[in-house]
């Protein structure tokens, strides 16, 4: 059953995790296992708290959320461009996971299958590094000069994040490096991007299962998994970028498939 410290520590692991490009989803399945929590109500927690990181993004970034807005309105363009290839590079995984998203959340939503999409998310970054790290000094240098085309080589990568253990923010930074993005400015698109993915995930599961939840682990069990997301992703945010600025991806690849590694070691010879 869930609990506050359980929901803090889940939170914790969220907010850590959500912006860097290791799989927040991956690392909440494998805590919650190891914390031997199962069911239908973890598995809508682990996706509601999502909601948290979006906040934090969009109190960190709240000036580039107001010209977004202000766009909306027809009273800034730069908001107004930045808006529609957002929405260009949400609409893919919108599509593949509106389709498929009950048969993920049976099949995909497991130990074993996050150990492989660790373990191949691992390999593309340390393996794509220094290519990337090349692409990205030839393309735009700002979130200003991202065309239509670019926004969706961003998007139809964003479904390969519908993987558990894949991370959004992986194969979105690296797609956006790969269209010739510096790091920092990669990061902050798909940070942004969070804001329509996110969103529509946690409010999709949010009104399809949250009244279960709520009712299984109570309301201040979920508010504490929030706060204590939103309050991590917003640190964690600020500190991707500056790595970034400084360092490419490989670390974080390495990271992965060391956390793989370990994985699959402690889950051999256990069901899948």
């Amino acid at each position: 059953m869930l609990d506050v410290w359980r929901a803090a520590l889940l939170g914790l692991v969220e907010g850590l995790t959500e912006y860097l490009p290791i799989s927040s989803t991956g690392h909440l399945i494998l805590a919650a296992r190891a914390l031997r929590l199962e069911g239908e109500a973890v598995k809508t927690f682990e996706i509601v708290i999502q909601f948290g990181a979006i906040l934090a993004v969009v109190g960190v970034y709240r000036e580039r959320v107001a010209a977004i807005l202000r766009g909306v309105a027809g009273r800034d363009l730069v908001g107004a461009a930045l808006l529609r290839r957002l929405v260009i590079s949400t609409v893919p995984a919108l599509v593949v996971g509106g389709l498929l998203h009950r048969r993920i959340k049976e099949e995909l939503f497991a130990a074993w299958p996050v150990v492989w999409a660790l373990a191949v998310g691992g390999l593309v970054m340390v393996l794509a590094n220094r290519w990337l790290l090349a692409r990205s000094r030839r393309g735009p240098a700002s979130l200003e000069g991202l065309s239509d085309r670019h926004a969706l080589v961003i998007g139809l990568a964003q479904c390969l994040a519908l993987w558990p253990g894949m991370s959004r923010a992986m194969v979105t930074i690296v797609a956006g490096m790969a269209v010739g993005l510096p790091g920092p400015q990669a990061a902050q698109y798909s940070f942004l991007l969070a804001l329509p993915t996110l969103g529509a995930a946690t409010l999709y599961d949010a009104w399809a299962d949250s009244g279960h939840l709520v009712a299984e682990a109570g309301l201040g069990v979920v508010l504490t998994g929030l706060a204590t997301s939103a309050l991590v992703a917003a640190a964690t945010v600020g500190g991707l970028v500056r790595y970034l600025n400084r360092h490419g991806l490989v670390l974080f690849g390495w990271y992965r498939l060391v956390l793989a590694a370990v994985c699959w070691w402690v889950l051999r010879g256990q069901t899948p």
